[in-house]
Formats: C-alpha cells, structure tokens, sequence
C-alpha cells in the first residue's frame, strides 16, 4: 500500500463498480460541503491499471473523487493498494456499503459479480455480515425483467411482497404486464401494486398439505420456497393447484376413516353434509360419522356428523330389533377438474363450428337445427364464437348477405346455406359460462358428426386435469402401461398420442340419456290451465272466443 498525491481528474473510474445508481442530490451537496470545509478526511482506493497503461482505476471512493473535481481541488492523496485476485470487487462492495446503504439493485448485481468470480453464497454473507437467506433473497432479482430493473436501480422500489410476487412470474409475463405498466414522462412513478396484482398466482403452501413426498413426486409437485417469508416458517409452496388438490383428494381417499365420507363446500366455504345430517360439535361418538373436505386454501379438514336414528318398528316386533345403520356414499373426485370440463367446452365448440362450416348437411336437417339452435339456453343471444359475448350483435353481418347491391331482400341457396350457417355458429356454443347452449349444442354436434372434428386432446395440458384413475384408463387400447407416478404417466401418453389422436370420452359429442329426456320433459308443450285462459264472456261472449284448434290451423296454413 502506498499513499500518492494525484489530480483527481487523472484518475479513471471502475466500470465494475458497486454503485450504479445515482445517489441523491442532498447526499453529494453534503459530500461537497464537507470537502470545501476539511478536504477529503478519508482518501481514496485506486490500484494500477491492469492493461498496460500507467494511470490509476478506482476501486473505492468515486464520489469523494468526483466532488473533489466539483470543489475545484487540484491534487488529492490516494492509497494505491495492489489488485485482489476478484479486482476488488469484495472490497469496492464492504467500503460502499460503509459510506451509504446501497439499493437492493445495485447489491444484487454486485453479489452477481461476485459469484460470476468464484465466491459462494456462504462466503458473501460473512464478509457482509448478512444471513445466506438475505444473500438468496437479494438474488432473486435475477429473475426480474431487465427494463424493470433499470428502473428500480432509479429509486423507485416496490416492496418485499410485491418484489416476491414479480420475481416469481415468468419473464414473458412480466414483460406483458410491464407493457401496461411502464411509467411515462408524466407519470414517472410505478404502480407496483397493479403489476404484482396482475402477476400474481395462486399459491398452495407445503405446510398445508396432508400429503407426503411420495404423493408430491406422483403429481410432479416441486416445491419453491418463499425467501421472502419469515425465517422460522416453511415457506415452500407450489402454483400448481390442480396437482396439489388432486395429491390432497388422493390422500383423502387413503386415510379415510371407517364411517367417513368425502363432503364438497358450499359457495360460502361451508361443509354440505348428507341430507339431514346434523353436525357435532362436542366430542363425537363411536356411531357418528367423519366428513372430510377441502377448504378454499386447500386445507384438509375433518367435521363430525349424526345421522338421524332409524324409526322403531311397530309394537309386536322383535326385541332387540337395531335402528339400520345410515349407509353414507362418499363422493369420488371427478374424473375431470373444473379446468378440464371447460377444455373440453372449448375443443367441442371449436369441433362443432367446424363441422357446420365445413362437413355435408341437408336442407331440412339445417333448418331443423337452426330451430334447435334458438331453443339453446344462452339465447338472448350471448354468442360463443371467438370467446366473446356480443348479445347477438354479430348476426347483422349475416342477415346482410341476403340483401342485394340495390337493397332488395333477393339471395341464391348457397347465400341462404353460408348465412345458415354463420347464424348456428353464432348460437350454438359448448363453453363453460354464459354462452353455453346446453343439451341442444350436444345433439347437434352428434347429428353432423362433429365428434371427427374435435383436436388431439393427448396434450399436457388436457391430461394434467384428469385424475388418476381416469388418466390410467386413458392408457387402455395403447401399448402405454400406467406408471407409479401420475406424471410419468401422462408424460407416457403425451408422447404416444404427440403423432396421433386421443379425444377423452366426456367430451364426445353424445348426449346424456337423463338430462336429455329432463329437457325434453321440461320444454315439451303443456296444456294452458284454465288461470291464464280468459273466459268467453269476458272478451264478449262464446261466439267470439277463438278455439285452440282454430288457431292451431291458422299457423298450419301460414306454414304451408
């Protein structure tokens, strides 16, 4: 080490150094101000250049050098100290540090830098006197967009919740939402709020699953653990929720008890017990019954229930006679998630559009199921084609095609048969919400063979919404044998059907033989009662009351 007396505008800066941000304008006037006063109390470090050339790099103290050049000082003393083996990147960060706490930015890419130059985690925290967690946690930030980054280096940081939040999406959908979010010249602050919001993910926490790793590593459960969370807490979770709900049903169905069932909630959270059940709230008895169901976080939990007592047979029975024990049936998970039944609403919909653009249809069944199309439960119409609802906005455009160049009502058959067509589209609809036309939309497809239209459903993402049972019965009429773990499994079929073509049962086009004679049942024409019919003598006697029958004819005729 030897102590130099130099110009300070000889000097060149590190481009490594730790601080990369600007420091505040307060914090350099006041550097300023001391430096007019005492001078520089402390001098700078600078070693040799190390590429042939004979000035001196900066490795510490690269304000105090440039407010010296500010205050106008011709000459200031330096301590010339050899190259560490990392280029004095360690020391450059511990002597920043000292002099003002850097930005958790700029401490993230020094500790980058460190590591790129062989220290470990362990040895970065001793030498900062910081825990491996912070030193982890600080790394996360390696996983931020790089133009989300620049701008938190410029002062304006969101907090520990929402930094966990952003670093744990995808970089692809930070970069969407940072799309909608940058700030701009007159509105230069970030709403970190509204980005984490819409980066943010459902989370299943480790600490709330009844399963073991054994169930974690049959549904490809990987853990992640929160390092923003207290130390003292397991933190590891997973977004994942169909897999860990299917591990946590799973387990359900293994440990349940003798007189146990699987119960569902309620809109409300609540336990739907068996019909007349009574639930127990003191300590149970051995003749009670156990329901276990999910709660909205995933949680197993376990109530307790009373069926109601048989009644006792009349006077003269036998004695001893033992109130029928109440047979409780537990309800499996279903074979398909909620997730997949919209799937599947999505490919029979596409299937179906396809099929009445494309496969051959006769006049009359096109007539016949333009009929069956308006007796869909969405009409109002909120159309499915495109994912929209559009209240039957888009049937203008095809209502125009029958109109000529000179606004005649005038078309050609093959007009009628594309707007037929165009308007079935437009009503029928298999997507889970508002738009879905019901039975109606089932048996149209069944009737013009949309079921060879439907798209390879042997993907990732279909299969991962199957339970295990009905993933290994997907496995039946192929060379693929069920493996211990779901995953693998479906990693199997993925392969098998990559090059052909699966279609799960659910989502054929075939109607249930129930719901369909419900709706028939429902929608059938009944007899007027008498409440709604007004009597002949109150519209003027019975000569001038119309008879059903006559009506009846008068729309046979119109049709004809």
């Amino acid at each position: 080490m030897e102590l130099k007396f130099v110009d300070p505008r000889s000097l060149k800066d590190n481009p490594d150094k730790a601080r990369r941000s600007k420091s505040s304008p307060q914090a350099d006037a006041l550097l300023l101000a001391t430096i007019k006063a005492v001078g520089i109390v402390q001098p700078p470090v600078v070693a040799a250049e190390s590429d042939g050339g004979n000035g001196f790099v900066i490795d510490e103290g690269h304000r105090r050098v440039k407010q010296a050049i500010a205050a106008g000082l011709e000459e200031i003393a330096v301590l010339v100290v050899p190259r560490a083996e990392d280029g004095g990147a360690m020391r450059s960060l511990v002597t920043t540090i000292a002099h003002e706490q850097l930005n958790p930015v700029d401490q993230w890419r020094a500790i980058e830098r460190l590591v790129a130059l062989g220290w470990t985690e362990e040895a970065i925290g001793i030498a900062l006197a910081q825990s491996v967690r912070q030193i982890k946690k600080l790394r996360l930030l390696g996983n931020v967009l790089p133009a989300m980054l620049d701008h938190m280096a410029k002062g304006d940081i969101p907090d520990e919740r929402q930094l966990r939040t952003i670093a744990a999406a995808s970089l692809e959908d930070q970069k969407e939402v940072w799309k909608a979010n940058k700030p701009s010249k007159g509105d230069p602050q970030v709403s970190w709020w509204s980005v984490a919001n819409a980066l943010a993910k459902t989370r299943m926490y480790a600490r709330d699953a009844s399963f073991g790793d054994d169930l974690a590593q049959a549904y490809g459960i990987a853990w992640v653990e929160d390092l923003f969370a207290p130390a003292d807490q397991d933190s590891r979770h997973t977004t994942d929720v169909e897999a860990f709900l299917g591990a946590q049903q799973e387990w359900m169905t293994q440990n349940l008890p003798k007189k146990g069932v699987i119960a569902e909630i309620s809109n409300y959270g609540e336990v739907k017990l068996p019909p007349k059940a009574s639930q127990v709230y003191g300590t149970p008895k051995k003749s009670d019954h156990t329901a276990m169901y999910l709660d909205r976080e995933g949680k197993v939990k376990t109530v307790h229930f009373r069926m109601p007592e048989a009644k006792k047979k009349a006077k003269g029975s036998e004695a001893g006679d033992v109130a029928n024990e109440t047979i409780v049936v537990s309800k499996p998970r279903p074979d398909v998630t909620r997730k997949g039944i919209e799937m599947i609403g999505d490919l029979r919909t596409d299937a179906l559009h396809e099929a009445l653009s494309r496969a051959p249809i006769e006049d009359d069944t096109l007539l016949a199921l333009l009929v069956l199309a308006f007796a869909g439960q969405n009409v109002r119409v909120d159309s499915g084609a495109g994912g929209d609802f559009r209240f039957g906005g888009r049937f203008g455009r095809h209502a125009a095609t029958l109109f000529d160049a000179e606004g005649k009502f005038a078309f050609d058959t093959d007009t009628l048969r594309i707007a037929a067509r165009g308007v079935l589209m437009d009503v029928l609809s298999c997507r889970e919400g508002i738009s879905k036309s019901g039975i109606v939309a089932i048996v149209a497809g069944g009737t013009i063979g949309a079921d060879g239209f439907l798209a390879n459903m042997g993907t990732e993402d279909f299969l991962s919404c199957l339970s295990r049972p009905a993933l290994e019965g997907s496995c039946a009429d192929t060379p693929v044998l069920p493996r211990a773990r779901v995953k693998d499994t479906r990693a199997a079929l993925v392969e098998h059907f990559k090059e052909g073509h699966f279609v799960h049962p659910a989502a054929l086009f075939a109607p249930d033989a129930t719901s369909l004679a419900e709706w028939l049942a429902k929608s059938a024409v009944t007899e007027v009662e008498d409440d709604d019919v007004p009597d002949a003598e109150d519209v003027g006697g019975e000569d001038q009351a119309p008879e059903d029958h006559e009506i009846e004819e008068g729309y046979r005729e119109a049709a004809e």
